[in-house]
């Protein structure tokens, strides 16, 4: 009779073993994932910045800027 509880806690503490390895997995692909887009954003950002210089610089020679 003792063997039921402890295989039953056995069971239990497997099945949450496993839970916590797909979580483990599956944090590590959204860190993936989140560091792709980051990288990605980044890109996007340096080419806004130097789309924005581009844009003073024809503003400038046209003279149609304030400074």
């Amino acid at each position: 009779m003792a063997d039921g509880p402890d295989n039953l806690m056995l069971v239990l503490l497997r099945r949450i073993d496993e839970r916590t390895e797909r979580m483990a997995h599956d944090l590590h692909d959204l860190k993936v994932r989140v560091t792709a887009v980051e990288e990605g954003l980044a890109g996007v950002h340096r080419r806004m910045d130097r789309f924005e210089q581009r844009l003073e610089r024809v503003e400038r020679r046209l003279e149609l800027s304030d400074a």
